[in-house]
């Protein structure tokens, strides 16, 4: 019983040491079926939480609240939100929506520094209800937006296909003071339906779409490493780079052409984009690329290794006080 205490306290601790996630983009409303940390380079900036947020679906009724709580560990310590169709129309900006179709709900809390963005997509009483977006396209495309070192907890009380999800993530950065640059967050939405086509092809393969994302992630961190070298790559480039990628994590025939195009259209919209200048950036993908290639399924956030972190045993001396307020959010990311 000591060892599970002190397990668990150290899991709390990791978390308070760090503190985390649009226009002309794919991304749609869900169809249905700082302490604050940020570091930057030039224009673009990565961006951390300072506390813990959940933010609901406009179009999740209030009765549900209870139960979307439960599932995604959420208590009275979590600032809560709402997400609307204006705050879709805002912060992704793909055409209107109505606030019945913002179903998924999102709750958002700061992890360890270093520890990148892991997603965990949870059941909704025991049915899997976000149908579409998987967890390592949620953490890929939060980072490329520019959010790190966070966890993230998505869920929904009816079946949806998870897009709008994103919107909450980006309500919850701004409740925080953190200011995601609209053309960052434009460039990591246009993933979403760059990555879907090439998903849907290999919805049989659970490992495929860590696989994918990972490869996605090195490509973005080799363009952008390159841009800040003086070399800006072309499409021509991008393409052998994503190709080798894929061929790296061994997907390269899994993966068709036309969906390969698509995914390299996005990436010079990355190129493009204020954050592939970033240094901070190429360090921090790093973190999210290595959460993401060897997970599968909805649950990314099961390392164990948070508590052997040194950033984690300092903080301990001052997580006491800290223990109950987060304690059931950990114990809810490690069921």
């Amino acid at each position: 019983m000591k060892k599970r205490t002190l397990m668990t306290t150290l899991m709390v601790a990791a978390l308070l040491c760090g503190g985390a996630v649009v226009p002309a983009v794919q991304a749609h409303a869900d169809t249905t079926t700082q302490a604050i940390s940020s570091s930057s380079s030039t224009t673009s900036t990565t961006h951390t939480i300072s506390k813990s947020y959940v933010v609901y679906g406009a179009g999740a009724p209030e009765s549900a609240y209870s139960t979307l709580n439960s599932t995604m560990g959420v208590d009275s310590s979590f600032e809560k939100l709402t997400a609307t169709a204006s705050d879709y129309e805002k912060y992704i900006g793909n055409g209107t929506t109505t606030n019945a179709a913002m179903i998924s709900s999102v709750a958002i809390a700061p992890s360890d520094p270093g520890s990148g963005v892991r997603v965990n997509i949870k059941k909704y009483d025991g049915e899997s209800n976000i149908t579409q977006v998987t967890a390592q396209q949620y953490a890929m495309v939060a980072q490329m937006a520019g959010v790190t070192d966070v966890t993230i907890v998505v869920t929904a009380n009816r079946a949806v296909s998870g897009e709008s999800a994103l919107t909450g993530v980006y309500k919850a950065l701004a409740a925080d003071g953190q200011n995601l640059d609209s053309q960052n967050t434009s460039a990591a939405n246009q993933f979403l339906d760059a990555t879907q086509g090439a998903i849907n092809e290999n919805s049989g393969d659970s490992s495929y779409p860590g696989k994918l994302m990972a490869a996605v992630g090195n490509v973005s961190k080799q363009v952008a490493q390159d841009k800040q070298d003086g070399q800006t790559d072309d499409s021509a480039q991008i393409q052998a780079i994503l190709t080798k990628a894929l061929e790296n994590q061994g997907i390269a025939s899994k993966t068709s052409s036309s969906a390969q195009t698509t995914i390299v259209n996005a990436l010079i919209t990355f190129r493009d984009s204020p954050i592939s200048s970033s240094k901070t950036y190429v360090n921090n993908v790093t973190n999210t690329i290595n959460n993401v290639k060897n997970s599968t399924g909805d649950l990314m956030n099961k390392s164990k290794n948070w508590a052997n972190s040194e950033a984690a045993k300092t903080a301990v001396k001052d997580a006491q006080n800290w223990f109950q307020k987060l304690i059931a959010w950990i114990q809810n990311l490690f069921n």
